[in-house]
């Protein structure tokens, strides 16, 4: 897969907000973070939890990212070049391609002092199969259950562990999925010191962390802030920053008006609106950067209106793509159509869906609701979705569908999600590994829909998406060995899947970091990965 870093650098300056403002600034000394203190500008609301085998949220990786490390990881500075060892230093793959085993690597420590062996690895895979969370499934895809993990996810000693998978996969699809954040390997001892009720540590690694990264988490505070410490048992090279501090700002202007001010190093969520009209101070860039995450709309299929082809053909047509790209997303985003990102093996270009009101109104009819309906939409509270979600709600009324947004927290909105509860849902996704199977796994793939199923991790099933032959076409093209063949499997999937899926994929992200002109080495992490702080200097 090819990987995107940082493509472009602008010199940004100060533009007017409000006349109120420009006093406000104009009378404000320019403010500095400490030289070892990284001060971010962010909406955090979607965390959840931070233990690596339930966190499933895009900034809730960004900590992950920080506080654990995997058997193997990729280079901040060097993404293309694939992962690399880091716990694991070496491993080899038996004949047959079921089995892999690990050699660990010397001198890595935990927060508590306890070194970290191959018996720590062997728990946190298994406590993440066990403990069943939301990203249980990109572990479990490979034969790991609850009932067999004492047999297939082994650590003979403490130098070696073994993973005995239940068909020959390609190597490289393995390890790429053991770089996702549910990878993380967490402190045995620790983890377990603090079980409550057979939770494995599960509540305390709620808010609390047992890693041997680089930082560990002084403090999270939800939908507040959370401030991440240097691990002192940490045996790699030393941050520069010694404190990295992530406050939750909402609203786009609260972020750029700090980091004008030198209050923040960095802010995350600022608007095209704010980016553009920071053209002029000479204090600060905006790196821009292609990020694998995808916004679309999907549709539950239990809702008998919504589980009309006809319907969702429709809805789709009366989207208007090119009118919210060339608006309040532009430059932020672009139109993509595919479930696969750019950069990734087996994507493509293809956009059938644009805006036509008029044939939208004919399938409308064609489906039986010639006079439209009403439906909720549940959106994040977020500008760029609430003004995506406006933009549904004003091209869906014209062909007859009342549609109202529900508007809530990123953990309120994911709830509902998750819990199949919503009618149509706005949503953005993004790549868990660097394979084309990370997200062909998610919108393609869905071998149980019934409710006990629970396979949370998978939006197919999220959307009560039955799917068997698509399912079948998905596992086919994970266990194909000739990369040639196998990408063309994923691009028939894609356009099978654009012409009768319930989602509407609409944009893939290009990610604008804006931030003091002396900060290097910030990386958002391309198409999969979070962000490295250790990275950063200032």
């Amino acid at each position: 897969m090819t990987r995107h870093t940082p493509s472009r650098t602008m010199r940004i300056g100060a533009a007017l907000l409000t006349a109120a403002l420009l006093s406000s600034t104009a009378l404000t000394a320019q403010a500095e973070t400490p030289p070892n203190m990284l001060v971010i500008a962010q909406r955090i609301d979607d965390i959840k939890t931070i233990d690596p085998a339930e966190s499933f949220e895009f900034s809730g990786a960004d900590i992950s990212r920080n506080v654990y490390e995997p058997l193997v990881d990729f280079d901040p500075l060097d993404l293309d070049a694939g992962y690399q060892p880091k716990l694991a230093a070496s491993w080899e793959v038996s004949e047959d391609g079921t089995q892999i085993t690990f050699t660990m690597a010397e001198g890595h420590v935990f927060t508590s002092g306890n070194p970290v062996t191959a018996k720590d690895a062997e728990f946190s895979l298994r406590r993440a199969v066990l403990l069943n969370k939301t990203p249980s499934f990109i572990l479990t895809q490979f034969g790991f259950t609850p009932e067999n993990v004492e047999e297939t996810i082994v650590a003979p000693d403490e130098k070696t562990l073994v993973l005995k998978l239940d068909k020959a996969y390609a190597v490289s699809f393995v390890l790429n999925c053991l770089t996702a954040t549910i990878g993380g390997i967490v402190d045995m001892k620790t983890v377990m010191e603090h079980e409550q009720d057979g939770d494995m540590g599960n509540a305390w690694l709620r808010d609390n962390t047992a890693g041997s990264g680089p930082y560990k988490l002084a403090s999270w505070k939800p939908n507040e802030s959370y401030t991440l410490d240097l691990n002192p048992e940490f045996t790699g090279d030393a941050p520069a920053m010694k404190r990295v501090i992530v406050q939750h700002i909402q609203e786009s202007a609260t972020q750029r008006l700090q980091l004008e001010r030198g209050d923040v190093d960095i802010a995350r969520n600022l608007s095209p609106e704010d980016v553009a009209g920071l053209e002029s101070v000479d204090t600060v860039k905006v790196v821009d950067e292609l990020r694998g995450r995808l916004m679309y709309w999907s549709a539950n299929q239990k809702n008998e209106i919504l589980s009309n082809p006809k319907v969702i053909e429709a809805m789709k047509y009366a989207t208007d793509y090119q009118g919210m790209q060339d608006s309040f997303l532009k430059g932020q985003y672009i139109t993509h159509q595919a479930f696969l990102p750019k950069t990734f093996m087996g994507a493509i270009d293809d956009t059938p869906y644009t805006l036509d009101l008029e044939k939208a109104k004919a399938l409308l009819t064609e489906a039986g609701y010639p006079d439209g309906f009403e439906v909720t939409i549940g959106v994040r509270e977020a500008q760029d979705r609430i003004d995506i979600g406006q933009s549904l709600q004003n091209t869906w009324g014209q062909i007859g569908i009342k549609a109202e947004l529900v508007v809530g927290t990123g953990a309120q909105t994911l709830d509902t999600y998750r819990a199949r509860q919503h009618q149509i849902s706005l949503e953005a996704w993004g790549p868990d590994y660097p394979d084309p199977n990370t997200n062909a796994g998610t919108f393609a793939y869905n071998p149980d829909n019934s409710d006990e199923a629970g396979a949370t991790g998978l939006l197919a099933w999220r959307n009560a998406w039955a799917l068997p032959e698509m399912s079948e076409e998905t596992l086919a093209a994970v266990v194909e060995q000739d990369s040639a063949k196998r990408a063309k499997m994923y691009e028939d999937l894609q356009r099978e899947f654009m012409a009768t899926s319930p989602f509407a994929i609409m944009f893939q992200q290009i990610e604008q970091n804006a931030m003091q002109n002396g900060v290097e080495h910030f990386v958002a992490g391309g198409a999969t990965t979070a962000v490295s702080y250790w990275a950063v200097t200032k």
